[in-house]
């Protein structure tokens, strides 16, 4: 398996993320917890990955499995297809290649829970900024940060002192109200469908 949970409670990286995303210090409130019984401190999860494809069904895995563990179920999908597209970027872009005179460091994914949000943070190597392209029609990639700015509710970069971390956030959605409490009035008019 290519991911290994980390050790520290997340690092200078991921409250790097937490900050620019609005989560903590400075930035845009959070609505507050208080009415809902929701516990005030974050939940962090870290893991180190590999530079092998296999990091990304990895990264998917201890998504998923985190968000279960926190109860996140609500965007569990969204953020692990995000997960996906972030690490895949960094795998693809952000890796020293050959000849390139920058050490190796591993790439890292962060999950942070601060109810109703979660954000998840890829960091990896590479000072260079993520660049939204619009893709070619007939291009096989060029669209993970779309389908990232798609996805999520907001997301962004910061430079980390030996890289970059990428970062997307997930608000819980408010559930649709049940049809079968709030019949339209079609469904009074027309009756059982044939």
């Amino acid at each position: 398996m290519a991911a290994y949970p980390s050790r520290s409670s997340g690092g200078r990286w991921l409250m790097l993320a937490a900050e620019m995303a609005g989560l903590a210090g400075s930035g845009r409130p959070l609505p507050d917890p208080a009415p809902a019984g929701w516990a005030c401190r974050p939940r962090i999860a870290t893991c180190t990955l590999g530079a092998g494809i296999g990091s990304i069904h990895a990264a998917r895995d201890f998504t998923v499995a985190t968000l279960g563990r926190w109860s996140a179920a609500e965007r569990c999908q969204d953020i692990a297809v995000v997960v996906s597209e972030l690490l895949t970027n960094a795998l693809r872009h952000a890796l020293p290649g050959s000849g390139d005179a920058r050490p190796w460091r591993p790439i890292r994914l962060g999950l942070l829970q601060l109810r109703p949000c979660v954000l998840c943070a890829v960091a990896d190597p590479s000072p260079a900024a993520p660049v939204l392209r619009p893709p070619g029609s007939l291009a096989e990639t060029g669209r993970g940060l779309h389908i990232v700015c798609a996805l999520s509710d907001g997301w962004g970069y910061t430079s980390s002192g030996t890289g970059k971390v990428v970062w997307a956030m997930f608000t819980a959605r408010l559930a649709e109200p049940s049809a079968a409490r709030y019949p339209s009035a079609w469904d009074q008019v027309a009756g059982p469908a044939l």
